[in-house]
């Protein structure tokens, strides 16, 4: 890690983050983050977390979440701790911040859990399944429905433990370089697209890919995918998708309320002071709502600039194309109760939560979103 000297690093540290900044390069870290803790180093040398993320530096809402929580910790700490953040691929690749966390090479990681479904597809529930809970229903399933343990057993099997960090609302269903009109428009489609939606397309005859958010652009200048998903207006605006494909679709189906994580080395997490813990968990815990309001609010504020500015006219998805995803995904999610004992019990926790808090839904939040106009926005395009 390249060291700099203290006065840069204070003047860094202070200036907002930007959005535009470019990508950090080789193994450099954010040393902005050491820098709050040097009003205590007298005191003694803090401990060093190195966290790395899946994100891009600068990526509105996921790259600004992984830096407050890395500020709100060095700062709440009063020195003790030292958050070093490692931008997507500057120590570890984007996608194996679990691998690294569960080894030991980092202490702790800003990503999203449904991208190491390859080691267990119980991982998806703690991020987002298709047609699953909202933002605000997956943190109370989290905090008050039993979804914490089982994340926490879940994950103890890799020497990891995790918590979620925000919510990014319920996304669009994507971009895509052709009309979306049956649900043979699927076959032989390469699209983007992560976590069990990923095999819900693939049943429907697409072929998904996984990417990090960093290669996503590159891969349709390439050509070598057609279509791509990616949270939503506020990201999407950032990336430039408008000026790529011209068929902006909506709502998706597969990610209702995609929830970021950090997770920790288990050793590292259980060596900390009772004090510590707690601290890492109210940082969590602000962030949590932090997270989700910024992708509330800036989703809502790009997808009017990219009516006003760019033309786009979001196409809604048909009722029968809805209905046979739909179909797909309830199949798909239920199936990991066929894994094993672990993906059976996270299922049917997560699905009864679903219906608990379901019941409640279409009669007060779907109706009233109805009735003030969440349509009209539309209307007048």
């Amino acid at each position: 890690m390249t060291h700099e000297p203290k006065d840069n690093m204070m003047a860094k540290n202070i200036k907002p983050m930007s959005r535009r900044r470019a990508l950090l390069g080789g193994g450099a870290a954010l040393t902005g983050a050491a820098a709050l803790a040097s009003p205590a180093i007298a005191q003694g040398a803090p401990q060093t977390i190195r966290m790395a993320t899946s994100w891009p530096e600068g990526l509105g809402g996921l790259a600004d979440s992984a830096a407050r929580v890395a500020e709100a910790i060095n700062t709440g700490s009063n020195g003790r701790l030292n958050v070093e953040i490692y931008w997507a691929g500057s120590l570890v690749p984007p996608l194996g911040v679990h691998d690294a966390a569960s080894n030991g090479e980092i202490e702790m990681y800003h990503s999203a859990e449904y991208y190491f479904q390859g080691k267990h597809r119980g991982f998806n529930f703690f991020t987002t399944v298709p047609l699953g809970l909202t933002s605000v229903e997956q943190a109370a399933w989290l905090k008050f429905g039993g979804g914490q343990a089982l994340w926490d057993e879940l994950n103890a099997g890799y020497g990891v433990k995790g918590l979620a960090v925000g919510g990014t609302g319920v996304q669009m269903g994507g971009w895509f370089n052709k009309p979306i009109t049956s649900k043979e428009d699927f076959e032989g489609l390469t699209m983007r697209m992560p976590g069990l939606g990923a095999q819900v397309i693939s049943r429907m005859g697409a072929n998904a890919v996984v990417l990090p958010g960093g290669g996503i652009v590159e891969a349709l200048f390439e050509g070598t995918i057609d279509a791509t998903e990616w949270v939503g207006p506020y990201n999407d605006l950032q990336f430039g998708f408008q000026k790529l494909l011209s068929t902006y679709i909506y709502p998706g189906f597969h990610e209702p309320g995609t929830m970021a994580s950090v997770g920790m080395n288990l050793d590292f997490w259980n060596s900390l002071s009772d004090v510590d813990r707690a601290l890492i968990e109210t940082v969590t815990e602000a962030e949590l709502t932090n997270h989700t309001a910024d992708y509330y609010g800036n989703n809502g504020l790009a997808l009017v600039q990219l009516l006003a500015e760019s033309g786009v006219q979001p196409t809604r998805l048909p009722d029968d194309v809805w209905n046979e995803l739909a179909r797909v995904s309830f199949e798909v999610t239920a199936s990991v109760a066929e894994d094993d004992d672990m993906g059976r019990r996270i299922v049917e926790s997560y699905d009864s939560y679903r219906a608990l808090v379901g019941s409640a839904g279409p009669i007060s939040q779907a109706e009233y979103l109805a009735r003030r106009g969440a349509e009209d926005l539309f209307a007048e395009v």
